[in-house]
């Protein structure tokens, strides 16, 4: 591919010769930067991708993709107003559109979007159909599993994996998208067949700064997709729905007047049970994942199905066939007890809220919620998260998450001042192991403990490093039932 060839959905300001030249790649890493190869200028929040560009050439980049002048680079560089949409782009054609290549379903949202990818994923196999899946957990082809390290890859991972998925033959790609991606244009070059959106509830302010910046983030994904499916429920669906530019346009929910409705819901610690109704058709729905959220879940799974003609028994039977999600609502396995431990990834006002909810629908005894708030991340949902957890669970242990490079204390400072608003009883223990032990020595008949945060984690991230922290092992280990 020449260079012509690889700009050509680039809108350029500047180009500064080249044009014949032959591409073997793309490379937004000065130090991943391969012989022939084209390097992209991406600003981060750490560090300045123009300050490598000239480290990129000496590894073998024969053009520079950049907002401004490189006057100490002599390869030909394109200018571009901004190179993280040219890179999306570039990596596009370079790749030749691998997501035209399947059905693509993008899911957005504060909530939900982990679960209801595999909802998606499970009626879609029930079908017959062979779909990837990308995502928080785990990237899938199938049955085959591919490790994650973020919600939705930055533009050139994406399309790299598109193609590999692609080579696979699958039917469809279901992906979470995240606010993130959206607004970092990570998939700006992508055409999804449909995009759903769950909720929003305040989370990721320490990027977005507003509510109305995250949601305006959100709000992308309806303008590349062919139809939309929107949960409208959610106080901010009209702005949505309004500012759409896709195609079509799918509501749901429970409340509100919509396309696609459950009713008759019932809630027990074993799943839900509700009506839905689309079009005039009526079917039962019988899912084995507990909490109201859960209806919502298998609504924006049923509804993007709809979006692709799939009949609505069907789609029901598809859904009856699946499965809890690890890290949501997990029960571990803790053999000789009393008590239950239940592992969630609860990160968000909203995300606890919902899961401590779902389990006082089921719990015979106390709920004792463990939990912490992430470090460099919005420190202003972190009393709110104190409140809902005293306010909901009968005792909470308050301890660290991710603190990465923040101070654990001040953080577990800006917690307690929501825990004090309430009536609970509270312990404070830094060392999130130890509060784990604690937890467990002090755990009565028919408690439920709850572990919030960590949800599929397996890992914990302390200043700069991360280290093996797996909750199911720590609890069984803990034990002494752990047999690996």
């Amino acid at each position: 591919m020449t260079l012509s060839e690889l700009l050509k959905d680039v809108n350029i300001k500047k180009i500064d010769g080249g044009g014949s030249m032959k591409i073997s790649g793309i490379a937004c890493d000065s130090r991943k930067v391969k012989p022939g190869n084209v390097f992209v200028c991406i600003t981060g929040y750490e560090t300045d991708g123009h300050k490598y560009a000239k480290s990129a050439v000496e590894n073998g980049a024969v053009a520079v993709v950049a907002e401004h002048d490189l006057p100490t680079v002599d390869v030909p560089c394109v200018i571009v107003d901004n190179t993280r949409k040219a890179m999306s782009e570039m990596a596009a054609t370079f790749y030749d559109y691998p997501y035209k290549k399947f059905k693509l379903i993008g899911i957005t949202g504060t909530n939900g979007k982990t679960t209801t990818t595999y909802l998606i994923k499970s009626i879609l196999e029930h079908l017959g159909k062979k779909v990837g899946l990308i995502g928080t957990n785990q990237n899938m082809i199938g049955d085959m599993i591919m490790e994650t390290s973020r919600t939705t890859p930055d533009s050139l991972e994406l399309m790299q994996l598109f193609d590999m998925i692609a080579s696979h033959n699958v039917d469809y790609v279901v992906m979470e998208v995240s606010s993130h991606a959206l607004a970092l244009d990570r998939v700006t070059a992508c055409t999804f067949d449909v995009g759903a959106f769950t909720n929003i509830t305040q989370d990721h302010l320490d990027f977005h700064k507003t509510m109305e910046e995250y949601l305006a983030a959100k709000s992308i994904l309806f303008n590349i997709c062919n139809t939309g499916v929107v949960n409208k429920d959610d106080a901010r669906s009209e702005y949505l729905i309004e500012n759409a530019r896709c195609r079509n346009m799918i509501t749901y929910g429970i409340n509100q007047d919509c396309d696609l409705k459950a009713s008759n819901i019932i809630l027990n610690e074993d799943g839900v049970k509700f009506d839905i109704n689309y079009g005039g058709m009526e079917e039962h729905v019988d899912l084995p994942i507990p909490g109201e959220f859960s209806v919502y879940n298998a609504l924006t799974a049923i509804g993007c199905c709809m979006a692709e003609n799939i009949p609505l028994d069907l789609a029901v039977d598809g859904l009856h066939s699946a499965k809890g999600v690890k890290g949501r609502i997990e029960i571990v396995r803790t053999p000789g007890t009393n008590y239950t431990v239940i592992i969630d990834y609860a990160h968000t006002p909203d995300g606890l809220l919902n899961v401590i909810n779902a389990i006082r629908g089921f719990a015979k005894g106390r709920i004792v919620t463990l939990f912490g708030c992430g470090g460099d991340r919005d420190a202003s949902k972190r009393p709110i998260m104190g409140k809902i957890a005293g306010e909901l669970s009968d005792f909470c242990i308050v301890t660290s998450d991710n603190p990465r490079t923040e101070d654990p204390e001040k953080i577990i400072k800006q917690v307690v001042e929501g825990v004090k608003q309430t009536d609970c009883d509270y312990e404070v223990i830094t060392n999130r192991f130890s509060a784990i032990e604690y937890a467990l020595d002090h755990a009565k008949k028919n408690d439920i403990i709850l572990l919030a945060g960590k949800g599929h984690e397996t890992y914990q991230v302390l200043g700069k490093d991360t280290i093996k922290f797996d909750e199911r092992e720590i609890v069984q280990k803990l034990l002494g039932c752990y047999d690996k």
